[in-house]
């Protein structure tokens, strides 16, 4: 399976989907990207998706809602709590 995050105009993760590896072309990442992007408009589902990693096996960790993108590390970045 693959995970992609919709993340919004400021970066923010907003929802995370799961699509089948074919519907990826059933390769792995970065080559999964842009067809797994390309499915899920073509299902009619706006946005920015980027793919994700149940695993942390790319973009340093698996993407949450709340999370943020950070395109500068090409990773998703938990949100700071303050004490």
């Amino acid at each position: 399976m693959a995970h992609f995050a919709q993340v919004d105009e400021y970066q923010i993760v907003r929802n995370v989907i799961v699509i089948d590896n074919s519907d990826c072309g059933g390769g792995d990442y970065p080559d999964s990207e842009p067809i797994g992007q390309a499915f899920i408009a073509a299902i009619g589902i706006e946005g920015e998706w980027l793919q994700t990693s149940y695993n942390n096996n790319f973009r340093g960790q698996y993407a949450g809602q709340g999370m943020t993108y950070d395109p500068v590390l090409d990773e998703f970045v938990s949100p700071v709590v303050e004490p």
